[in-house]
């Protein structure tokens, strides 16, 4: 990896004004020997290095060498994702009475965050340590078509029992939409090791919501039972990922409706009560838990990702990784039996997830 490109200025247009920013790349290293390097365009984690059960570490998610790689290819790999992840039908919505367009960048719909999300901006680094680094994003009122200026901070920081956490908070001066994920491209085999047939997931939940034509919620909730939604337990990805259920050819791109904490979960987790093990992956030796107190989970399995070159020098491919995105339901705010995506004035929002290698 080329290093040196990371730390560079370049031109943005962010808040409807051009100016120079600075990009650089933060190394985060724990006392257990998980590694994160994370850049500060689109808050993107560049490398995440791991070990496996026999000690050999491998970096186990896909990206690029140079910034100007990162700045033109795949540019969702890894990134933060908002003002609000997923998709909205038909790009639009109605708060308080009001009805905002959005960009259509998906077919009909607004994937994302628009045209332009958090995944391409530059975010400020607020604050850094051996170990973390918080990052800071004003979005301005009706960017990309969204209400309100909204401060957004992530803070990444690896721990010291072998996680990965990701805290987001946000505030706003007007009522609006507020949902992120992390869109992670992960094969625990590491990046360039070909497709994650292998990859074996665990989703611990008993619900999902179907969608229609266009990859958007119907706004039901249906029982995994007796469906390829079922990963309630470990499945071989391979033997499912090209069930008719899912998109032909391509591969699992869905949402399941996650279960609540335990009891035993919000004791052990006071300030986050609603952070709970949500999903498990295995490959190579290696098995990552997913926790999160967001109360959806949205799998993918890089169905569309074109062939690129990555870091190994490796050519990446479709179904070459998997995202496992904890968010909000896709298209909540147009569905009154979803919770809820609005965030008004006063209010904070909290979002936690962890990569965890156990």
């Amino acid at each position: 990896m080329n290093e040196q490109t990371f730390n560079t200025i370049i031109p943005v247009v962010q808040g409807g004004k051009k100016r120079q920013a600075r990009v650089g790349l933060y190394t985060l290293r724990s006392s257990s020997g998980l590694v994160a390097k994370v850049t500060n365009y689109g808050a993107k984690i560049v490398a995440l290095i791991a070990r496996n059960k026999q000690g050999v570490p491998a970096d186990v998610v896909l990206g690029f060498n140079t910034l100007g790689e990162w700045l033109t290819q795949e540019t969702y790999f890894n990134a933060v994702i908002g003002r609000m992840a997923n998709r909205i039908k038909d790009g639009r919505f109605t708060l308080d009475g009001q009805t905002y367009e959005l960009p259509h960048n998906n077919g009909n719909n607004c994937l994302h965050g628009g045209v332009s999300g958090f995944n391409e901006k530059v975010w400020e680094v607020t604050g850094q340590t051996p170990y973390s680094v918080t990052m800071h994003y004003r979005a301005m009122d009706g960017e990309e078509g969204f209400p309100g200026t909204m401060d957004v901070t992530v803070t990444y920081a690896v721990t010291r029992d072998n996680a990965l956490r990701i805290t987001y908070e946000a505030t706003t001066d007007k009522p609006t939409l507020c949902g992120f994920t992390n869109h992670a491209y992960f094969n625990l085999a590491g990046e360039g090791s070909g497709r994650v047939d292998d990859h074996v997931l665990q989703v611990l939940s008993d619900e999902y919501t179907p969608f229609d034509e266009t990859a958007c919620p119907t706004g039901e909730v249906l029982p995994v039972e007796g469906t390829p939604m079922d990963f309630r337990e470990p499945v071989r990805i391979g033997d499912r990922i090209n069930d008719p259920f899912f998109a032909p050819g391509r591969g699992i791109d869905n949402n399941w409706v996650l279960r609540p904490a335990t009891d035993e979960e919000r004791e052990q987790n006071k300030k986050d009560p609603s952070l709970r093990k949500v999903a498990v992956l295995s490959a190579d030796g290696r098995t990552m838990e997913v926790r999160t107190t967001s109360p959806a989970l949205q799998v993918y399995t890089g169905n569309y990702v074109e062939q690129h070159e990555g870091k190994s020098g490796k050519m990446y491919d479709i179904q070459h990784a998997v995202c496992l995105e904890a968010q909000n339901i896709p298209d909540a705010v147009n569905h009154e039996n979803f919770p809820s995506p609005i965030l008004r004035p006063g209010q904070l929002y909290r979002q936690v997830t962890e990569y965890a290698f156990v």
